[in-house]
């Protein structure tokens, strides 16, 4: 009997195929829980929720720029929400911040985007840092990145290189937005995601129609 040149071929790649899907499927279980976390964050999109501060130590004499400021979440940046997400964070009228959440090749990244009423970027902005893997579908822990410790650096916030972020969701009940760093800084935002409310202004150098 007569055997096609050609079956040993596709034999060997099919093996060669068989061989790489371990690798193929340990990667995606490895970015499962980014995956679960930015699509528990998405399903809020076009949404707003009211949170308030549970968490802030060491008091300081200084003032709070939150303290009885409404505290405001909208998951508004969705054009793409499998790869990335913008929340711009209000603070009473205050609406410079947004915090930007996106899918790398090993997980999360969250970058911190501040702006003037003008639009234009203030000069600490884009900090942050990429997940530590492979965290939960629930939590995502954001060590500061060697860029942003530069940029606190020629901003001489000192405190700031040692910063550490964390998400933590519970799908329509609650968002948590956490900074801490040694030394006991410890600070946390927590918003009520079962309370829809009513959805606040563009965030300052943003279009005014939310996608």
């Amino acid at each position: 009997m007569n055997v096609s040149p050609v079956v040993p071929v596709v034999l060997l790649l099919a093996l060669a195929g068989c061989a790489r899907q371990p690798d193929a499927v340990s990667h995606d279980i490895a970015n499962a829980p980014a995956d679960a976390f930015l699509a528990a964050v998405a399903a809020h999109c076009g949404k707003a929720y009211e949170g308030k501060v549970i968490v802030n130590e060491p008091r300081s004499d200084a003032p709070d720029p939150f303290e009885g400021k409404r505290l405001v979440m909208h998951v508004r940046g969705c054009e793409d929400p499998a790869h990335q997400v913008r929340i711009p964070f209000h603070v009473g009228d205050d609406h410079s911040r947004t915090w930007v959440i996106s899918r790398t090749d090993t997980g999360l990244r969250l970058k911190h985007d501040h702006r003037h009423r003008d639009g234009s970027p203030d000069a600490v902005t884009l900090y942050g840092g990429d997940s530590k893997p492979p965290g939960t579908a629930q939590r995502q822990v954001f060590p500061v990145d060697a860029d942003s410790v530069a940029m606190f650096r020629k901003a001489d916030m000192l405190p700031s290189v040692e910063n550490t972020w964390a998400m933590e969701i519970e799908p329509d009940q609650r968002f948590v937005y956490e900074l801490t760093r040694p030394g006991g800084r410890r600070f946390q935002v927590q918003f009520d995601l079962s309370k829809p409310v009513a959805l606040p202004p563009a965030p300052w150098g943003s279009d005014a129609a939310p996608r």
